[in-house]
């Protein structure tokens, strides 16, 4: 077997042990009693089927103790429930389990035997250091190369001579035995003894091993050594490897990181990747690799980085490669202050298209405390160029304490200022101003100002909590808007409410047939029913004007596709067929009844037989009816 096939073989074994495990807890299995346990383990010796001993031993290894090591281990020589008695094995706390495979680790072979050190490996039983070290000059390399694997996991200072000792020789496999290596080190080091984790981790460093042990024990001698460390870490980065270069900022990720650092050593790591931006000749990055290096800074330091750092970064910010500009861009929204937003915006002055969306995205991002106050007061002292900017992030981070400010801007002498302005109020204007929205929308200087002021109206108008209120302010501008009443009406529709339902029905029945054209357009898209019957007058009044068979169909849209109660449906059709003049609306109206099968609906489909247009479709839809309609009472 290979080496691959002996990790195989241990990954099978922890996942069915999880398995195994899981099953357990699912099921709310509780402790066995003493008697319990001992049925299961006559279950085990008995000649049951191997299936119901498999389970006894799923039961054992959630619940079982030292009693039932004897009968589990008789079946570490089975080659196909040895699995199940070693996942009982590793779970039962005492000695006797671990004594048990290390008993049997002396008399098995082949893939059992590699199971059995396994298990040793799992349980980090050091009593079974001697019996390894002997197994790792086994002539079978997968006997062997287990036995390196058993003692990583182990991790006592004596596993780590044996494994040293091993990787000097290049016995069994060295590369395995690094591997095995830097799990002892870990151990090691988690136990308390860096020095000792180090001394291993520098072996494997030195040994011929392939590059990805090499990578893994570079990664744990930085992260042992610590701010020693750090001067390898820029070695990694620097690196003409990719492989190397990635394991680089991983460990990077790690040193020093998380809520519990050591500040003073981030800090220093923080430099130390600040300069390895910076270098020059051999020792500066690749250009793409800078803005990896600057993602991860804003990675370390989300929520506020030194101000050495932030300074650092806005002047990768201002300059530089494009690619690295925008990185550190970014870097600066997830990591900078309230002074460094300033900084920021400083860089945006003349900055190109593709940099000020990617200013804007980062300041607008910011959870720092104060950022809101500097736009807020940018909307004064910010330079002229970058001040629509600074009025977008007031819109963008929802300000709403800068309204006063953001309202004389609508009518600034600067397109760019006044669109930013509108656009800026339709995110935080209040119901008490919006009537200067509404104002830009009804009597806009050109059309861009049009588009913003709809737009931005629209925005707000969804928003205001009393949507009637905000109904009413617009309904009032609709007779002095000429050719924009359109854009108001549009609005209304979005706003909803009964308030705007009645100044739509008002604007559509009022002589003026441009908006009666909107009007009726607007509510045959409504999307509430409470516009059915103010579609069914204008469809069988001359309120509409031409426009009588748009609000037919309005008005059949509603039947056919609201949730309605089915006897609401049917006299909505009842009273279609009534009004409709078009026999195409009156099929319409059959094909609705066919639709929505009903007691109600059946008996307008009756009606209709005797309208002569559409009789012979009225008669198929009582068939089909009829066919979907349970039988009634008593009929067969």
């Amino acid at each position: 077997m290979t080496r691959a096939g002996t990790n195989w073989s241990g990954w099978c074994v922890a996942l069915l042990a999880a398995a195994v495990v899981g099953m357990g807890h699912a099921r709310g299995e509780t402790a066995v009693a003493p008697s319990q346990e001992q049925e299961l383990i006559a279950v085990i010796r008995s000649e049951t089927p191997e299936s119901e001993k498999a389970l006894a031993f799923k039961n054992l290894a959630i619940h079982g103790s030292p009693a039932c090591v004897e009968a589990v281990a008789t079946y570490l020589g089975n080659e196909r429930l040895a699995s199940w008695a070693r996942i009982t094995l590793e779970a039962i706390p005492g000695g006797e389990a671990s004594a048990a495979l290390r008993s049997a680790s002396e008399t098995l072979s082949g893939r059992l035997l590699v199971g059995a050190i396994n298990s040793l490996g799992v349980r980090r039983d050091a009593a079974a250091l001697p019996l390894l070290e002997k197994r790792l000059g086994d002539p079978d390399a997968t006997i062997a190369v287990a036995a390196a694997a058993a003692l990583g996991k182990i991790g006592t200072p004596a596993a780590a001579a044996a494994l040293s000792k091993a990787l000097a020789a290049g016995k069994p496999d060295r590369d395995a035995v690094a591997e095995s290596c830097v799990v002892c080190g870990e151990h090691l080091l988690a136990a308390g003894d860096a020095p000792a984790a180090v001394k291993l981790f520098d072996a494997v460093r030195r040994a011929d091993v392939s590059e990805q042990r090499q990578v893994e024990a570079t990664r744990a001698v930085i992260l042992a050594r610590g701010k020693d460390g750090i001067p390898l870490l820029v070695e990694l980065l620097r690196s003409p490897s990719q492989r190397l270069f990635n394991m680089g900022l991983f460990t990077a990720r790690q040193l020093a990181a998380g809520p519990d650092r050591d500040a003073a050593l981030a800090y220093e790591v923080d430099l130390a990747l600040l300069k390895s931006l910076s270098g020059t000749g051999e020792t500066t990055l690749a250009a793409q690799r800078k803005p990896l290096v600057i993602d991860l800074l804003a990675d370390r330091n989300a929520g506020g980085a030194a101000k050495a750092v932030q300074q650092a970064i806005l002047e990768a910010a201002a300059s530089g490669e494009p690619a690295l500009r925008l990185a550190a861009i970014r870097a600066i929204g997830r990591c900078g202050d309230a002074a460094s937003a300033d900084g920021l915006l400083g860089t945006a002055a003349g900055a190109d298209a593709a940099v000020v969306p990617a200013i804007r995205e980062a300041i607008a991002t910011m959870t720092a405390d104060g950022v809101d106050e500097r736009m807020v007061a940018g909307l004064t002292d910010a330079d002229a160029s970058v001040l629509p900017l600074v009025i977008g992030l007031v819109g963008d981070r929802r300000i709403g304490a800068a309204t006063a400010k953001v309202l004389p801007l609508v009518d600034h002498s600067d397109p760019a200022v006044r669109s930013a302005a509108l656009a800026a109020l339709g995110s935080i204007v209040e119901l008490g101003d919006i009537d200067v929205l509404i104002k830009k929308a009804a009597s806009p200087r050109d059309d861009a100002e049009a588009a913003a002021a709809a737009t931005a109206l629209k925005e707000a108008a969804v928003r205001m909590p009393d949507r009637d209120a905000c109904a009413a302010r617009i309904a009032a501008a609709i007779a002095a808007a000429g050719p924009r009443a359109g854009v108001l009406i549009e609005t209304l529709a979005d706003v909803g409410g009964s308030k705007a339902l009645a100044a739509v029905a008002t604007a559509a029945k009022s002589g003026d047939p441009s908006l009666a054209d909107v009007s009726t357009r607007v509510l045959g898209k409504w999307m509430t029913a409470d516009a059915a019957p103010v579609l069914l007058e204008l469809a069988t009044t001359d309120a509409a004007g031409p426009y009588r068979g748009r609000a037919m169909k309005g008005y059949l849209r509603i039947a056919r596709q609201f949730a309605l109660p089915e006897s609401e449906r049917a006299e909505m059709c009842q009273k279609a067929l009534a009004a409709a003049k078009d026999p195409a609306d009156r099929k319409a109206i059959i094909e609705i009844l066919v639709r929505y099968p009903h007691p109600a609906t059946l008996a307008v489909a009756k009606d209709a037989i005797a309208m002569p247009d559409i009789s012979d479709e009225a008669k198929a839809a009582v068939t089909a009816i009829e066919a979907k309609l349970p039988p009634p009472a008593g009929g067969k």
